[in-house]
């Protein structure tokens, strides 16, 4: 059995141990920034403005493929001294982007397969 952790003031809780460190595994740096980069990209090029959650309505694994491809070789470029289209801090926010779409399509898929919605009528 797990010991409980006391505090100073008395109060109690449960060890955090076994429980997922949110805060630690999360910089705030960068979910500032990577924010400022997608906050920027939603206006569309017909001058819409896309819903922040726009993305999680479904993006082909090609797409996010293809545009991982794309932002990589940018960083790369930087990476080795050659100038690239976006800025670095751009180009790692959009292969982020990628790499978050990507895998958010991945378990959207696994969910989909191991727990497919059962109508309640």
């Amino acid at each position: 059995m797990e010991e409980v952790r006391l505090f100073e003031t008395g109060a109690t809780r449960d060890q955090d141990t076994t429980k997922y460190d949110y805060e630690g595994f999360f910089s705030p740096l960068i979910m500032d920034r990577f924010a400022e980069y997608m906050h920027r990209h939603r206006k569309q090029s017909d001058g819409q403005l896309r819903d922040s959650d726009n993305w999680q309505k479904g993006i082909p694994l090609t797409a996010y493929m293809k545009s991982m491809y794309r932002h990589f070789m940018d960083l790369w470029r930087q990476h080795r001294g050659w100038p690239g289209q976006d800025t670095l801090e751009d180009s790692l926010c959009a292969l982020l982007f990628n790499v978050m779409g990507y895998l958010h399509e991945v378990l959207k898929n696994r969910k989909c397969k191991v727990e497919p919605k059962v109508s309640s009528v």
